[in-house]
């Protein structure tokens, strides 16, 4: 997949605080947004920060063509995306975009495809879903969470598909991880996408693996410069090593060096 990148100062339209520890930016630009897919991340450039010298990654949550919007859901956890989370309504945002590749996207309305996520890694899945509904393919979600406080987006999600949660203490939804929810024993899936913390996206991939199903995972590897230069984020794969970032971040979970 080839994709024009482009480099674009990109106007806040919202910043809303939608937990604790996540800030959901909805940036903006006179001219059209360039063409995303789901699955793609953005290289956002930090100023202002005496510590911050490379721009950070983040996943595309959500493409709104109509009132051309960008929705990134950041999660404030260094000083980087501190300061991404304090941006207010009306500040400029420096973007590389779209990055990387997406998702394969389902064909027909008879494929049944579910979306797995944990933590800040459900951001992508929103939009992926929200891109099946639009051809009347109903999604599937299953969100793991630690708490219930740590649910990211439901309501948004509920609105494009069906929505399973899980969460480590029982607060909401079934209590354990994604892999033990109930709905794993009683329905099949054609296909899996993934994205979130390491460990569950290896359970995921192990559990599509003994199913035999077909699963994506997008990994969340360190990536400075997003365009394949700096090799900082390479992932060992049967095709030898690859740029998260360039060949990636979606990759077919055979084709990744897990021990599963």
């Amino acid at each position: 997949m080839y994709m024009k990148k482009c480099i674009l100062d990109l106007t806040v339209k919202q910043a809303e605080r939608i937990s604790p520890k996540h800030v959901l930016l909805r940036l903006t630009d006179d001219r059209p947004l360039p063409d995303m897919v789901p699955g793609q991340f953005v290289e956002v450039r930090v100023d202002g920060s005496d510590t911050t010298f490379l721009r950070r990654p983040i996943s595309i949550n959500f493409v709104d063509k109509l009132g051309n919007e960008l929705w990134l859901l950041v999660a404030t956890i260094g000083d980087g995306t501190r300061r991404l989370g304090a941006l207010k309504a009306g500040d400029t945002v420096n973007c590389v975009l779209p990055l990387g590749n997406g998702f394969t996207m389902p064909q027909t309305p008879q494929e049944r495809i579910l979306l797995v996520g944990g933590g800040v890694g459900v951001a992508p899945l929103l939009y992926m879903g929200a891109e099946m509904w639009k051809k009347n393919i109903e999604p599937t979600f299953l969100l793991g969470a630690r708490t219930k406080a740590d649910l990211l987006e439901i309501d948004l999600f509920k609105q494009y598909g069906r929505v399973f949660v899980t969460t480590e203490d029982g607060s909401e939804g079934e209590k354990g991880f994604v892999t033990n929810h109930s709905i794993l024993q009683h329905e099949h899936f054609d296909r899996i996408a993934t994205c979130g913390p390491k460990p569950m996206m290896v359970a995921v991939a192990r559990y599509a693996r003994q199913a035999d199903i077909e699963c994506e995972a997008s990994l969340e590897n360190m990536m400075a410069c997003g365009l394949g230069a700096c090799l900082c984020c390479v992932e060992k794969t049967t095709k030898g090593n690859l740029c998260v970032c360039k060949e990636g971040p979606v990759f077919n979970v055979k084709q990744l060096l897990w021990q599963i």
